[in-house]
């Protein structure tokens, strides 16, 4: 992956860069030249483009100076009005503003503080959303092909300007957002690797492998291990593949914390989903690959959580398989045991995720005693037919853990939405047969995949993050292009950032 460079001037004299970004409110377009910027580009107040000057939301609006210069290009930030202002529409402009730094062949950008000081949000927020933001535009989908992208990314570099000593804080602030866009892109980057370049096996190497020079604690069930553990669900959707599954187990226990009951973070890792016995339509089942994003956003958060040292017991563990119809594959009808003990009756080989997902839940509750468990997953279509391509569900009964995921969300910038964990229709998952359906009726598919989560969660405080919708962008954006988003991996970073137990 290619990464942002970041870079500090603390003398105007000093400053220097291809192109300096400043934004700019509606209807305070006229006093956006600040007394420093003034300094370094006396020009700009004579240039002929500053006549057009706007700074309605979105607008950019380029300005050219002498090319010799210092700082030969300033390139204004429309944000709108000030009381609308939000952290999203910084992110995205942004974003936008790189894409035009691409475009323009430039090698580094540069911001000043001062005017990010005069804005309505604190200036440290605004300092990482706009690294998040900068580091995200940096992405390349093609990263397979053997050519070269025909306009490749040439801008990787930030500079923050000052005038004066650039204070701990805003350094702080600025390698929290670099810290987020790695975990970010490197979900997404997992996310869009082919399944036959990215099996349950493979995967787990690389985990292994990027986990090696980390505090992380990592531990890897092979197939053996699986069953003698007795996760006949986890099994179940695993058997009909060639290529076997594997059980992820990642543990971050800083000292002071190991004794404390841990965070339980799960993410849904199918590799690749072709319904099995159940097969999907061929139409997009080719965007199956990206079916272990819940995987992928805990893995990439586990990460960058070790990374930054976080003062918190944090699980994250990963059931990574392929859902195939082989010879062996499960049938629509078979009933197996789950590591609870209690027998599952499966009537739809392509609701497999909630079937993983029962016995990580399980094996959290057995080995960690977790103080509570969030699962991440793209589980059900249901849940991107009631919410759409840019909301995630959210299942959960503990209104102060509700409050906290949202909070994180907000400040992640991906949105969720509460849909209830409906206690009456818990009755349509019986079966005649064994303990319990996997599946209910059509109708309130997401809630009832949710409950059978619960189910399985018991009495330990459970969320369940629903995924499916937001996993795969089909147009890009200016902060991700089209392909796999890597949604979620922020909104669980700022969650142990925030101290959650």
């Amino acid at each position: 992956m290619t990464h942002l460079e970041l870079g500090f001037q603390e003398k105007s004299s000093d400053w220097h860069a291809d192109i300096m970004l400043v934004p700019i409110l509606e209807g305070e377009e006229k006093t956006c030249i600040h007394p420093e910027l003034d300094k370094v580009c006396p020009w700009l107040t004579i240039a002929p483009a500053m006549r057009d000057l706007q700074a309605k939301e979105g607008a950019l609006t380029l300005v050219h100076g002498h090319p010799d210069l210092p700082l030969p290009r300033v390139l204004f930030l429309g944000l709108g009005n000030r009381k609308d202002l939000e952290t999203d529409t910084v992110r995205t402009l942004i974003g936008k503003a790189f894409d035009r730094c691409q475009d323009l062949g430039l090698t580094q950008a540069a911001i000043p503080l001062a005017p990010l000081a005069e804005l309505p949000i604190e200036r440290e927020r605004l300092l990482e959303e706009c690294l998040y933001a900068a580091a995200l535009s940096m992405y390349e989908s093609g990263f397979l092909k053997k050519k070269e992208p025909s306009s490749p990314k040439t801008c990787k570099r930030l500079v923050l300007c000052a005038e004066g000593p650039i204070s701990d804080g805003d350094r702080n602030a600025a390698e929290r957002g670099r810290n987020a866009a790695r975990a970010t892109l490197l979900a997404r980057r997992l996310a869009n690797t082919p399944a036959n370049l990215l099996s349950p096996d493979l995967f787990a190497r690389c985990i292994v492998e990027e986990t090696k020079n980390t505090s992380l604690r990592c531990t890897v069930l092979d197939e053996g291990a699986i069953e003698r553990e007795r996760m006949g669900s986890f099994l179940a959707v695993a058997k009909g593949s060639a290529n076997p599954p594997r059980f992820v187990i990642l543990e971050h226990a800083p000292e002071g914390y190991a004794g404390e009951p841990p965070v339980v973070y799960i993410g849904k890792g199918i590799c690749f989903d072709s319904g099995g016995i159940s097969l999907k339509p061929a139409a997009k089942m080719h965007q199956m690959k990206s079916d272990m994003s819940g995987a992928c956003a805990v893995f990439s958060a586990m990460l960058a959580i070790a990374s930054e040292e976080l003062p918190a017991h944090i699980v994250g563990i990963l059931p990574l398989a392929e859902n195939m119809p082989g010879g062996r594959a499960t049938r629509p009808g078979d009933v197996v045991t789950a590591l609870n003990g209690e027998t599952i009756e499966i009537t739809n080989t392509d609701a497999e995720g909630r079937l993983i997902l029962a016995d990580a839940i399980s094996y959290a509750k057995n080995y960690f005693a977790p103080s509570l468990i969030i699962d991440i997953a793209t589980l059900t279509g249901a849940c991107a037919v009631a919410l759409g391509d840019e909301v995630a569900g959210l299942f959960c009964r503990e209104e102060a853990l509700v409050k906290r995921i949202l909070d994180a969300s907000r400040i992640a910038g991906e949105p969720f939405w509460q849909l209830p964990l409906w206690k009456n229709y818990a009755k349509k998952l019986k079966s005649d047969i064994a303990d319990i359906c996997h599946t209910g009726p059509r109708e309130g598919g997401a809630i009832n995949a949710a409950l059978f989560l619960a189910h399985f969660a018991d009495d330990t405080p459970f969320a369940h993050l629903d995924i499916a919708g937001v996993d795969w962008r089909e147009k890009a954006h200016p902060l991700c292009p089209r392909g796999a988003t890597g949604f979620g991996t922020r909104t669980l970073l700022e969650l142990a950032r925030g101290g959650i137990k």
